[in-house]
Order: C-alpha cells, then sequence, then structure tokens
C-alpha cells in the first residue's frame, strides 16, 4: 500500500541525489585549469541527459527486472509494466516508478565519478559512447548482482546500502583503468593547483548535502533506517573532513581547504554502503580511516606510480568505496537493520568474506569490461583529443566556448 510520506521522501532524496551529478561538476571543474572547465561541466551535463534516456529504455529493466542471477531481462523496456503501484521485491510503500526514478540518479552520477580520471584530455564524442557502453556494460549488471531481484551477489548476502560497489567500486576502478589507458596529460610536468577553489568548496558542500538522498533515501521510507543513514553520513563525512586536514597540517604545515573539501567526499564515500547497517561510533571510525587510506593512495601511492588520475577519482573514490564494503563486514549490526547482517565485530566472520568477495569481483569484472569498451570506442572514433587541441584546452577545442572572458 502506497505511503504518502514514503513517496514524498524518496522523490525529494532522488531530487537531492540528481543535484549531486551538477555538484561534482563544479567540484571537478574547480580543480581543472580554467581552459578545461566548461568540458567538466559538459560531460557531467550530457551525463544526466545520455543515462536518463537510457535508464528509462532498457538501463532500469537490465539492472532491476526478473532476469538471471547475472543481469535482468528487456522485460521493463521503455518502463513497460513500470508504473503507479509499489513492486513489493524493492519497495512496498512507494510507486514502482518512484523507485526506478530515484535509482537512475545513482546511475548516472556514476559513469560522472569516471570524468576525474580523464579530465583535460578526452574527446567529447568518444566520451559519450563510452559512458552510454559503460553504463550498459558494466553499471547495469553490477547493479543488479548487489541490489536486482535474483541477483547472484545479493543471493549471497552482500551488504551495499547505498553503492560502496556499485557507485563508487565500480566507478573507482574504471577511472584507474581509463587513466592509463589515455595516458597523462602532455603538458603538464607536475599537477597543476586548482583554478577556482571557490567551486571546488561550492561543489563538495553540494554533495554532501545531496549525499543524505544518497544514502538516507535508500531506506526507501521515512523510517529509523533513514535516519540513521542520514545521522552516520554526516559523520562520516566530519571525520574524514577533519583527519584530512590534521593530516596535511601535521604533515605539511598547514591544513588546506581543498584537502578537508577532499577528505569530506573521501569519508562520504566510504561510508556510502554501511549507512544502512553501523551506528555512529564506526562511522567515526570509518571516516578516519577513509582519509588517512585516500590521504596514502593520493599523495605517496600516485606520485610514486606516476599515473595521471587527474581528479584522484581512483584515489577517493575507489579507495573509500573498498574500505567501506569491507567496514560493513566488520561494523554491521542487525540492531541497526534487522534485514541486514551482523558484522565480524558482532560475531560473523562470514559477512566479511561476502564483503570483499563482492569488492574483489566488482574490482576485477569493472577492469575487464572498462578496458575492453575502451578499447574499441578508441579504434573506431578516438578518445583522446589531438596535442594541439589540448594546450588549446578542451573548452574551445572540443565546445567553441569560453568560461572567462580573458583581457590581455
Amino acid at each position: 500500500m502506497i505511503n504518502s510520506g514514503d513517496t514524498a521522501f524518496v522523490l525529494i532524496s532522488a531530487a537531492l541525489v540528481m543535484l549531486m551529478t551538477p555538484a561534482l561538476a563544479f567540484f571537478y571543474g574547480g580543480i581543472v585549469r580554467r581552459k578545461n572547465i566548461l568540458s567538466i561541466l559538459m560531460q557531467c551535463m550530457i551525463a544526466l541527459c545520455v543515462i536518463s534516456l537510457q535508464w528509462v529504455l532498457f538501463g532500469y529493466s537490465l539492472s532491476f527486472s526478473p532476469g538471471n542471477a547475472i543481469l535482468g531481462s528487456l522485460k521493463w523496456f521503455g518502463l513497460k509494466g513500470v508504473g503507479f503501484e509499489p513492486y513489493v521485491e524493492y519497495a512496498s510503500t512507494i510507486p514502482h516508478q518512484a523507485f526506478m526514478i530515484f535509482q537512475a540518479m545513482f546511475a548516472i552520477i556514476t559513469p560522472a565519478l569516471i570524468i576525474g580520471a580523464f579530465a583535460e584530455r578526452m574527446k567529447f564524442s568518444g566520451f559519450v559512447v563510452f559512458i552510454l557502453l559503460w553504463s550498459t556494460l558494466v553499471y547495469d549488471p553490477v547493479a543488479h548482482w548487489v541490489w536486482g531481484a535474483g541477483g547472484w551477489l545479493r543471493n549471497l548476502g552482500a551488504l551495499d546500502f547505498a553503492g560502496g560497489a556499485v557507485v563508487h567500486i565500480n566507478a573507482g576502478i574504471a577511472a584507474l583503468v581509463t587513466a592509463l589507458l589515455i595516458g597523462k596529460r602532455k603538458v603538464l610536468e607536475r599537477s597543476p593547483a586548482p583554478h577556482n577553489l571557490p567551486f571546488v568548496v561550492l561543489g563538495a558542500g553540494l554533495l554532501w548535502f545531496g549525499w543524505f538522498g544518497f544514502n538516507s533515501g535508500s531506506a526507501l521510507a521515512a523510517n529509523g533506517l533513514a535516519v540513521n543513514a542520514f545521522v552516520v553520513t554526516n559523520i562520516a563525512g566530519a571525520a574524514a573532513g577533519l583527519s584530512w586536514a590534521m593530516l596535511e597540517w601535521l604533515l605539511n604545515g598547514k591544513p588546506t581547504i581543498f584537502g578537508t573539501a577532499t577528505g569530506a567526499i573521501a569519508g562520504l564515500a566510504a561510508i556510502t554502503p554501511a549507512a544502512g547497517f553501523v551506528s555512529a561510533m564506526p562511522a567515526i571510525i570509518i571516516g578516519l580511516f577513509a582519509s588517512i587510506f585516500c590521504y596514502i593512495a593520493v599523495a605517496v601511492i600516485k606520485p610514486k606510480l606516476g599515473y595521471d588520475d587527474s581528479l584522484d577519482a581512483f584515489g577517493v573514490h575507489g579507495i573509500s568505496g573498498t574500505l567501506g564494503i569491507v567496514a560493513t563486514g566488520l561494523f554491521a549490526s542487525k540492531t541497526i537493520n534487522p534485514l541486514g547482517s551482523n558484522g565480524l565485530f558482532f560475531g560473523n566472520s562470514h559477512q566479511l568474506f561476502v564483503q570483499t568477495l563482492a569488492a574483489l569481483v566488482t574490482i576485477v569484472y569493472s577492469a575487464v569490461v572498462t578496458f575492453l569498451i575502451y578499447k574499441v570506442v578508441d579504434k573506431t572514433i578516438g578518445m583522446r583529443v589531438s596535442e594541439k587541441e589540448e594546450a588549446v584546452g578542451l573548452d574551445l577545442s572540443q565546445h567553441h566556448e569560453g568560461a572567462y572572458t580573458m583581457v590581455e
């Protein structure tokens, strides 16, 4: 039976998650050089357009319709049969279309996260084809495994409340693969400073705001579980932002707003899979360790290995998503969510095994299929702009627009 309060809550949550894609555009756009900000905004905006249509036509059906353990069917192609009555397999108190549109916003932001890996050097035409294929061949199957009725990881008991594996590991690994394949930016000796830190903070703040819909909305009802997810989301983001600032203060002598914002995003990503299964104190621990691990990945490992993950999509989302999935296997408690499971620290070591398996399978699948998609698109229409176009900037070379009027 439809509950108007639950329906309103999920629709508002869906709107909050939609806002995260333009928020990501400002977060990423502020980090790149000024000649490339519009290309980032355009990539995020076109992802919102393309994946919205892909989801309605066949993406939702492949992810959530009854199929087999690997993939859904095309039973719900074009939203056929997705109406205003609840589909009780997923949510019993909201219209089926409300669940569909909430999930659409997850499908949109996930490929948008990958943009951070290849910023400032990918052809727009290659990008559009890449995200369409990636969403269909990578996101939709993994979403079905973890969340879809009959999905094999769901049947194993894997816990991923709002997308640690489906969103953050998936996108983070794809980011690493694309960064390695597309190669370093040509004109850089070192990573440039963000060109507009106020935009970065605006984007981070709006992402944090939207994350309340992302995580608490995943309860799919206005209830205590949604409250818990809301609370621990804020706690983890705060703990991670503070710990990143403290790390910078200790190691570099000064804390930075860029680092604090990055840390907060890492903590929010890490708590995402655990938000419906853990309480406040584990959320603090998850946030603290998210900053530590992501800081090491970004500030220590990346410079040593020398790959050009431009905006640290892997270093933040891939690392924190993996941490969050594994930490759920440690800290999950049935006192928080009776429909979940206990983790290792509550007497169930098997849950840690299942969580680790879910993380590893997602890593391998995303890496292999992303590699294949990239190679196919690169061989057909090309993925990288020319060196001249890169030097001019993608705003002018790909879109014939400029964000700023420069007076010499």
